[in-house]
């Protein structure tokens, strides 16, 4: 067997690319990704009741062996890297969030850590590699760095996201047009000449709060101004669209580039065009600032005013709590609380801790069936079920408390 040449050898790396051809395709099945980052984790923290902690643990060692399968590999394979993406958007939601609900990190703090973060992974792959382009990913330096960029975009995403909509307090469908205005004024700025390595992060980083934000919208129930799908049909809509996305993409091979990955030569380059549209972006993001600062001057309901704005026992009569709910759950759930009921007037703690843990595991199941169908009602509910929780599962249990909160929660579900 003859040596391959310098020449060959560069191609033949460049054929084993780890990352797909940039297409309409790419950056669809992008923004499914993110969706579904945003309602998968959702759908597990809250409806399966898992919790932050657990589900992120749980994630981050999912993501550890798909992207050790990832980069095991010498090549592109669709099915791979998309579940590695899928994967990083969920894990990289739970880790904002974290920050965000369990250690009270300031959204501005946490959105400009990351993005600091980022900068610095971009600025040490660069000093490095010499390059950003994701058509130099064939090395696996290079993909380690990319994966890593990738994992910062998906949290600085839903931090920036999330922070844009405690500023606006704009609704799930009205949050969708700022980062899809951004998204196309990124792409007519590289059709005009900017740079495309610039261009392409700029739009990986903001497909992240538009796929948070369409989850969100299709998840929320309509009295919130969403949809009222729910997270679990959500994740189940978004997921199967990828799935049959990845199956064409693996057949039609319109996402893989059979020879060697087309790079730009630098005499094609326009270093006056770039210096210019980079200006456009600056102004760009001025125009988007003022917006967000114009905006949040405004006269809107922010997330402190949700508590007092939440209803209560006192807005709603008892008759009225679960009128708009089916009958057979209110009695699962009545049977439920009566049968835990029972077993504390009995002396059995024991006992009546394990049963309640049936009615938790029904109601979260029930939530995304049941919240869209009257939100003020299931919030009471909700309210009654946590304060029945916590009784029971105190650390030195006092079966006056918990007859009186399990009272008040039965005299809810009439």
């Amino acid at each position: 067997m003859t040596e391959m040449t310098g020449a060959e050898a560069r191609t033949t790396r460049q054929m084993l690319s780890k990352v797909p051809e940039v297409t309409v395709w790419f950056w669809v099945i992008k923004i499914l990704c993110t969706t579904v980052g945003e309602t998968v984790a959702d759908w597990i923290n809250s409806s399966l009741g898992f919790g932050l902690v657990v589900t992120a643990v749980l994630f981050t060692v999912v993501l550890a062996a798909v992207l050790g399968w990832q980069l095991r590999l010498n090549r592109y394979v669709p099915f791979v890297y998309w579940l590695t993406v899928v994967v990083v958007s969920v894990a990289g939601t739970l880790y904002t969030d974290i920050l965000t609900d369990k250690l009270s990190v300031p959204l501005a703090v946490s959105t400009s850590v990351f993005a600091v973060v980022l900068a610095v992974v971009f600025g040490i792959w660069y000093s490095r590699e010499g390059t950003l382009s994701i058509h130099s990913i064939v090395t696996l330096p290079r993909e380690l760095f990319y994966w890593l960029a990738i994992l910062v975009t998906f949290a600085l995403g839903t931090a920036a996201g999330d922070w844009t909509l405690s500023l606006t307090g704009w609704g799930p469908g009205t949050s969708v047009l700022l980062p899809a205005g951004l998204i196309l004024a990124v792409v007519v700025g590289w059709r005009l000449g900017a740079n495309a390595v610039l261009s392409f992060w700029l739009a990986y980083i903001l497909t992240r709060p538009l796929g948070a934000n369409l989850g969100d919208w299709f998840a929320s129930p309509r009295a919130d101004h969403g949809l009222g799908v729910g997270t679990a049909i959500t994740s189940v809509i978004f997921l199967a669209t990828i799935l049959v996305v990845v199956v064409y993409l693996t057949r039609s091979r319109r996402d893989v580039i059979d020879g060697p990955q087309r790079q730009t030569p630098a005499s094609a380059t326009n270093p006056a065009r770039e210096g210019l549209m980079l200006g456009y972006y600056a102004v760009v993001a001025v125009a988007a600032g003022a917006l967000l600062v114009w905006t949040s001057a405004q006269p809107h309901a922010s997330a402190s005013d949700e508590p007092a704005a939440a209803p209560t026992a006192a807005t709603l009569a008892p008759g009225e709590v679960a009128a708009k709910f089916p009958a057979a759950e209110i009695t699962k759930f009545r049977t439920i609380a009566q049968d835990t009921v029972s077993k504390v007037q009995a002396g059995q703690q024991k006992e009546a801790t394990a049963q309640i843990k049936d009615l938790e595991t029904a109601w979260d199941q029930d939530q995304d069936t049941l919240q869209p169908m009257d939100n003020s009602g299931w919030s009471v509910l909700d309210g009654k079920i946590d304060i029945v929780l916590e009784a029971l599962r105190a650390k030195t249990p006092d079966p006056g408390a918990e007859t009186q909160a399990l009272t008040n929660l039965l005299a809810a579900l009439r």
